[in-house]
């Protein structure tokens, strides 16, 4: 699995121009479900995204979680995250996980998030949606459950 987190004021999905879910500040995360992923490859994404220290404490330092803060975190489904753009000039997402087995992860994952004590806002699984942030920082941290960053 990889995603994409943003630390961000605020954020909001729409879809057919019907705001769908809006945080504050928190973190925006963009979730790839790759073939071959597993319930233990969201339970590691779930456990560092809510432990990430990416938030500053008083002394203006990344020393601080999503958990720290009591912040707030929208998990929108993202399979553009596994394209393959090596070869051609457009994207191959043959790696990307079949849509129902990726809904089944992407549903865990926000679950082990809910279950660490999050409350947790997405979008709609595979709905063509418009995703607005404001990035905080800005910082963007790229996470993959196979370690490859």
């Amino acid at each position: 699995m990889r995603a994409v987190i943003q630390r961000v004021n605020k954020a909001s999905v729409k879809v057919n121009n019907q705001l769908i879910s809006s945080i504050s500040r928190g973190l925006l995360v963009l979730l790839g479900v790759g073939k071959g992923d597993s319930e233990q490859d969201a339970q590691y994404l779930a456990d560092k995204t809510a432990n990430l220290r990416i938030f500053e404490d008083e002394e203006g330092k990344m020393n601080l979680s999503l958990i720290d803060i009591k912040g707030d975190i929208m998990v929108i489904s993202q399979f553009t995250l596994y394209g393959d753009c090596r070869k051609g000039r457009r994207p191959s997402f043959a790696n990307a996980a079949k849509p129902d087995e990726a809904e089944k992860l992407y549903e865990f994952y926000v679950s082990a998030i809910k279950d660490i004590g999050l409350e947790v806002k997405t979008g709609i699984f595979q709905a063509f949606m418009e995703v607005e942030l404001v990035n905080n920082g800005p910082v963007t941290i790229l996470l993959d459950s196979n370690r490859n960053f």
